[in-house]
């Protein structure tokens, strides 16, 4: 099918328009409930947002379309942009939307809209980056989205105990929603092919952004692939922008079980060694041992903000445990960032921090 191009006549983003110097440039990475969190955070201070999502999914809808069409998976982007909806009217209708998954006895079965819709747009287009921009344009997205490789990946995790009979084995698990739900402990992750193309649009993104936000999310399987994109790596080691590094709010059960908020730093670190950051940014609730966590920041280069940005009552405010991160553990019942307070978090960073400002 011949490649069509549709030219967008305005600006993404239903938000205010950006006056220079006034708003800061931000640039989110990861991947799945963990970057929509932050994304409906940064968006209410922020009309100059950009997602970088991961494109590594090969579970549920996302996987079946992968595997069926060998497209890139869909899932973390149609979440991303929902996360960017306005709350107007027309952003909750759509968010709903995108969201709606169908419920049948055949093939349709538990496929989202969004993904559908997505996919559609690619085939159509030809262009991964335009059909994307055009699904933000019908939402009335606050930011834009983009997959920060243009090829399929698949996650690769050497795990110590992945089968419970054996645990002191170490083993190669594929796949990120294994890798996700491994019961072992995950040493290090790769992906295939290991030195993927990135977006060029996501370089630009993070060379020309005035913050970076790295996080919250899956660590091992929506937030360190993107250090594993040699090009994305490079453009974060270069940029002038500032970096925030953003931890969930607990350990992700099977990923991070059992992982305290520095050992997230320290096999980030692994990965990337040479990369620093600004600001790590925890809740102060879930952060037991401030002054460990402050000595792994520092070997990144960061000083260390506490701030309540779960929602109140939450089981991490608690102190009785949780889910991952981003929002709800699968199955519900987990805790979740509150957006206010985490878009409050974000600003007071962006202000006391930042080169430029102030933003408003």
């Amino acid at each position: 099918m011949p490649r069509r191009t549709i030219r967008l006549r305005r600006p993404l983003g239903s938000g205010p328009a950006r006056r220079r110097g006034a708003q800061p440039k931000v640039v989110a990475l990861g991947g799945g409930m963990g970057l929509s969190a932050s994304l409906t955070a940064l968006r209410r201070i922020t009309g100059d947002l950009t997602a970088v999502v991961t494109v590594a999914d090969d579970g549920g809808s996302s996987g079946r379309l992968r595997d069926e069409l060998g497209v890139l998976p869909p899932g973390d982007l149609r979440k991303a942009l929902a996360a960017l909806c306005g709350d107007d009217d027309w952003g909750r209708t759509w968010a709903e939307v995108v969201q709606h998954r169908f419920v049948s006895q055949g093939e349709l079965h538990d496929h989202a809209v969004g993904n559908l819709l997505i996919v559609a747009l690619w085939e159509q287009l030809g262009d991964h980056v335009q059909a994307l921009d055009l699904v933000g344009k019908l939402l009335g997205a606050h930011g834009r989205v983009l997959p920060m490789s243009a090829v399929p990946l698949e996650l690769q995790a050497r795990v110590r105990g992945h089968d419970p009979a054996e645990p002191d084995a170490l083993s190669t698990v594929r796949g990120q929603a294994t890798v996700a739900l491994t019961p072992g402990e995950v040493q290090r992750v790769q992906l295939v092919p290991n030195d993927p193309p990135a977006v060029p649009e996501a370089v630009d993104a993070v060379l020309d952004a005035d913050w970076v936000v790295v996080g919250p999310g899956s660590w091992f399987s929506s937030v360190i692939p993107h250090l594993l994109v040699p090009r994305l790596l490079d453009a974060l080691q270069e940029t002038r922008a500032r970096r925030v590094l953003s931890l969930n709010l607990v350990p992700q059960p099977g990923e991070t079980d059992g992982f305290s908020p520095q050992r997230h730093l320290e096999v980030l670190a692994r990965h990337a060694p040479k990369l620093a950051f600004d600001v790590v940014l925890a809740d102060q609730a879930a952060v037991p041992d401030q002054d460990s966590l402050r000595e792994a920041a520092e070997r990144l280069g960061a000083t260390v903000e506490l701030a309540p940005v779960a929602e109140p009552g939450d089981a991490v405010s608690r102190g009785d445990g949780g889910a991952d991160s981003g929002s709800a553990a699968p199955g519900g019942g987990g805790t979740r960032h509150d957006p206010v307070l985490l878009a409050a978090a974000y600003d007071r960073i962006f202000r006391m921090h930042g080169r430029i400002g102030p933003w408003r």
